[in-house]
C-alpha cells in the first residue's frame, strides 16, 4: 500500500484537493471516506461534484437517504453508512451496482463498511488538525490506485509517503 497525505489549511485546500480528485479518478472507482463528524467527509464530496460541474448547492449530506445520485460531466454516487446497523442493511442498498458502473462512488463513514467494498479502492482518512485545518491522507488499496497516487503527488506537489 502507497499513501499521500495532503495538507489542507482551510476549505480552498479541501476544494484544491477535489479539483484534482475529479481530474485524477478513473470511472469506476470507488472512494472510502472515514473521519469523525465534522471532519469534512461531505465538503470533500462537494468539492469533487463542484469540479465534475454539479451545481453548488446539490450536494447533501445523504445519512438519511442513505445514497444520492449526482449528475454532471462525471456521475457520482454519494453513500452514507453512518445510520447502518450492519454489512447486510448495506448490501441491501445494492452498491455492487455502483461499483460496476462507470460513476464515481463516494462512502461516507466508509469504515463501518470495509468489508463489503470492493478490493481496488481508494481510502481517504480526514483528520481535523485546527479549526479549518484538515489531514487528507489517501490510502491506495490495491496495485490498481498506485499510479493515482502518483498523479496526485504531482498534481498537488506534494510527496508521497510509504505506509
Amino acid at each position: 500500500m502507497q499513501e499521500f497525505v495532503f495538507e489542507a489549511d482551510d476549505e480552498t485546500g479541501t476544494r484544491r484537493l477535489g479539483a484534482a480528485l475529479a481530474r485524477a479518478l478513473p470511472p469506476g472507482t470507488t472512494v472510502a471516506l472515514i473521519g469523525t463528524l465534522g471532519a469534512g467527509k461531505t465538503r470533500l464530496v462537494q468539492a469533487v461534484a463542484a469540479a465534475c460541474g454539479v451545481p453548488a448547492g446539490t450536494v447533501v449530506s445523504p445519512t438519511f437517504v442513505l445514497c444520492q445520485e449526482y449528475h454532471g460531466r462525471r456521475t457520482l454516487y454519494h453513500l452514507d453508512a453512518y445510520r447502518l446497523k450492519d454489512d447486510d442493511e448495506f448490501l441491501q442498498l445494492g452498491p455492487e451496482e455502483y461499483f460496476a458502473s462507470d460513476g464515481i462512488t463516494l462512502i461516507e463513514w466508509a469504515d463501518r463498511v470495509l468489508d463489503c467494498l470492493p478490493p481496488q479502492r481508494l481510502e481517504i482518512h480526514i483528520d481535523v488538525v485546527g479549526d479549518t485545518a484538515r489531514r487528507f491522507r489517501l490510502v491506495a488499496v490495491g496495485a490498481e490506485f498506485s499510479s493515482l497516487l502518483d498523479h496526485m503527488t504531482a498534481a498537488l506537489d506534494e510527496r508521497p509517503r510509504p505506509a
